[in-house]
C-alpha cells in the first residue's frame, strides 16, 4: 500500500513540477519577450478574439511556449523518477501520458494555430521519459531475476 501511495505521489508531484516550469517560462514569454502580445490578451475571454490573437501572434512566442512545455515535461519526469521507489521509467511514461491529456484538453479549450497542434501526442511521453535519464542508469524498471538454485 505504501508503495502505491508513493507512486501516486511521485507522479502528482512530477505533474506539479512540470506545470510550475511551464507556467514560469510562459510568464517570462509574456512579460519579457512579448509584452505587447500579453497586454493585448489580458482580460480577453471571448474565444474568437483569442483565436484571432493567436493567429496573429509571432512564431517566436509559440516557440518559447513549446520550449517551456518540453522543459516542463523533462523536469516533471525527473522529479517523478527521483521520488519513485522503483519502476522509474513507468512513472515517467504515466506522467507523460497525463501531460499529453492535459495538453489535448488545453488545445480543445484554446485551439492553437496548426503550427503548434502537431507536437502534442508524442512530445510529453518522450520528454517525460527523457527526464528519467539521470536515474535510469540503474534501470529499476527492469529488475533482474534471481536464479533459483535447485538442490
Amino acid at each position: 500500500m505504501r508503495s502505491a501511495l508513493r507512486s501516486i505521489a511521485a507522479v502528482f508531484v512530477g505533474f506539479v513540477a512540470a506545470s510550475v516550469v511551464m507556467m514560469v517560462i510562459e510568464t517570462i514569454n509574456g512579460r519579457v519577450f512579448y509584452p505587447d502580445l500579453a497586454k493585448s490578451a489580458e482580460g480577453v475571454t471571448d474565444r474568437e478574439t483569442i483565436r484571432t490573437l493567436l493567429a496573429t501572434a509571432p512564431v517566436g512566442a509559440f516557440f518559447v511556449v513549446l520550449i517551456g512545455w518540453i522543459l516542463g515535461s523533462v523536469a516533471g519526469g525527473w522529479v517523478a523518477a527521483r521520488l519513485a521507489a522503483r519502476a522509474t521509467i513507468r512513472h515517467g511514461v504515466v506522467l507523460g501520458g497525463l501531460l499529453t491529456l492535459a495538453g489535448i484538453a488545453n488545445n480543445l479549450m484554446l485551439p492553437p494555430p496548426p503550427l503548434v497542434l502537431d507536437r502534442e501526442p508524442s512530445r510529453d511521453v518522450a520528454c517525460g521519459v527523457c527526464g528519467i535519464t539521470p536515474r535510469a542508469g540503474t534501470l529499476k524498471s527492469f529488475p533482474r531475476r534471481r536464479k533459483r538454485h535447485i538442490s
